[in-house]
């Protein structure tokens, strides 16, 4: 498929990444969780709350080194441009971040988005910005557009993107490096291609619990990831691909052939988790917990509901 003109000038003027911010965007090992900015009640996390999921992350039995934490957003749930209060429970917790900024919904997302950011580099200074390992620019919009549900085109992404390097210029987080989060099915697409040259590393998100088209059984879990992973990777070229979201539920429906329970969670995180980790492929998994103030169904959280000071994990974490 061709690539949308539109989308290619939006692409030029944002620029391909420079040396310095390409570098540091290299695959290092990181290893974090995906942390929402709301419980399943819709209840928003306060700082307390972050911190003790951080601290948690950090002492899970047999494990070492989960000590980063990806943010869907800028904004605390329920204000308009807030500090998600995420960031001052990651200055206390000395927990690396990789910040989100949410575009899908129109373009008052972006800009308080933007708004929260510069608000936390102002207050929090170098506490905040040397956590700080990367900024996503969106979250599957590309996926949620194609299936026409809330999203983005790639054009508008692309003018996102060009919009938070402008807000970060001459800060301490200019070069920070930046990428999006998609499905490599969304990168695959051709218009949606463009995005690639705009950014400094790409973010794959990967569940083969939810390929129900292909064989997706636990034993077909290791192929169908790293099928997507390998595509994502050959078409990001020069650029380091970020796991940004991968895991497998351990309670809910089966899906295909998928069945979720925690004998089966176990088995993907040995063969995916701890393959990523043997590789230092930047990991950020899903998820720490998933029920908690609720029931998620499908559930993918390494711990079930209650208090994660006093739960253990539903499987093994040892690689």
């Amino acid at each position: 498929m061709r690539f949308s003109s539109a989308a290619l000038a939006l692409a030029a003027s944002v620029g391909i990444a420079d040396a310095a911010a390409t570098l540091s965007a290299a695959n290092t090992g990181i290893k974090g969780f995906n942390y929402g900015a709301f419980f399943l009640n819709q209840q928003a996390k306060v700082q307390a709350d972050f911190a003790y999921e951080f601290n948690r992350a950090k002492s899970m039995p047999g494990t070492s080194g989960w000590t980063s934490a990806r943010l869907y957003t800028m904004v605390q749930w329920g204000t308009k441009s807030d500090i998600v209060q995420a960031i001052p429970a990651a200055i206390d917790t000395n927990t690396k971040l990789l910040l989100g900024l949410w575009i899908s919904g129109g373009t008052a997302a972006i800009n308080n988005e933007i708004t929260a950011l510069k608000a936390a580099i102002s207050k929090h200074g170098s506490k905040f910005t040397n956590l700080v390992v990367g900024i996503s620019v969106g979250s599957e919009d590309l996926y949620r557009d194609a299936a026409g549900e809330v999203g983005t085109s790639a054009a508008y992404l692309l003018d996102c993107i060009k919009k938070v390097r402008a807000a970060v210029a001459g800060t301490a987080l200019a070069n920070v490096p930046i990428g999006h989060v998609d499905t490599y099915d969304s990168f695959l697409n051709g218009t949606n291609k463009a995005v690639i040259p705009a950014i400094d590393w790409v973010g794959f998100d990967g569940y083969p619990y939810w390929e129900s088209t292909k064989a997706n059984s636990i034993n077909d879990a290791m192929t169908r990831f790293y099928d997507g992973y390998d595509k994502t990777v050959k078409l990001a070229g020069t650029k380091p691909v970020w796991v940004t979201e991968t895991g497998w539920p351990v309670t809910g429906k089966t899906n295909n052939l998928a069945v979720a329970n925690a004998a089966n969670a176990r088995v993907y995180w040995q063969k995916i988790a701890c393959s990523l980790i043997a590789k230092k492929v930047n990991l950020f998994w899903y998820g720490l917990q998933e029920s908690q103030w609720g029931t998620a169904s499908p559930d993918f959280g390494i711990y079930g509901a209650g208090d994660l000071g006093t739960l253990q994990p539903r499987y093994s974490l040892a690689c």
